[in-house]
């Protein structure tokens, strides 16, 4: 099984010291072009701040995140697992995976994001600004940069693996996969926003300490309920995970 996760925009400082990103080492090299174009893009605009600005939608009070992107080949890059620390990923708490949870880790699962189009958790890469709904000049629109450049690479890894996709809405059209099962989480019948990051975070790590291995929708199922939560099928490809409490 495969997990898609969604990035997030709050992000660890980058360390002191440490190597600069390396394009030609980051998990599918077939991507390696795509990812050149978006670092060059927002490597230059970063040296016009004000239009930094404007073309990735931050307001001034978000400067110093815009120039983060002037570092992106310099900067210290750190992993993946290590950067990101929204609601999801604090849930998630991939830094104290340990043994074969880390190394389930380290095979299921792939990020997406503006930036980079995918990401393993053992990637690294520096700090950064940009979500999927911007448009550079060179790449365009992310969405179909990325659209272009993901799938023959995401299919043929895939294939008919079963996908877990828990991506937010705004990285979904990235990539649609064949074999795809998507999780609402439900409070008192409503979908909730905050709490569903925080629960699919705790969700994902619960399947790769136990160890899950499903190769169908329903048996995803039941290993969600063996995780100790609430399941109903709305289609077989749609789950809805139930919490009692937030």
């Amino acid at each position: 099984m495969l997990i898609l996760l969604p990035p997030s925009e709050g992000k660890a400082a980058a360390p002191r010291r440490g190597a600069p990103l390396d394009l030609d080492r980051l998990c599918l090299p077939e991507l390696t072009d795509a990812r050149a174009t978006v670092v060059d893009d927002l490597v230059k605009l970063a040296g016009d701040p004000p239009l930094a600005l404007t073309t990735l939608g931050l307001t001034p009070g978000l400067a110093a995140e815009a120039a983060r992107n002037a570092d992106l080949r310099t900067a210290p890059a750190v992993p993946a697992a290590a950067l990101y620390t929204g609601v999801l990923y604090d849930a998630l708490g991939l830094a104290t995976l340990t043994g074969p949870a880390l190394a389930r880790a380290r095979r299921q699962l792939l990020i997406f994001s503006g930036l980079w189009g995918v990401l393993r958790p053992a990637d690294r890469v520096p700090p950064y600004r940009c979500s999927i709904g911007v448009r550079l000049p060179t790449a365009g629109a992310l969405t179909a940069h990325w659209r272009a450049a993901l799938p023959p690479v995401l299919d043929a890894l895939a294939g008919d693996t079963l996908v877990l996709d828990l991506r937010s809405s705004a990285y979904t059209p990235m990539w649609a996969p064949r074999n795809a099962v998507t999780v609402r989480v439900l409070h008192d019948g409503k979908v909730v926003s905050h709490f569903n990051k925080a629960t699919k975070g705790r969700l994902v790590r619960a399947l790769l300490t136990a160890g899950a291995r499903p190769k169908t929708p329903a048996a995803l199922a039941g290993a969600i309920r063996d995780a100790g939560y609430t399941v109903t099928a709305r289609t077989p490809h749609e789950l809805d995970v139930v919490v009692d409490t937030l």
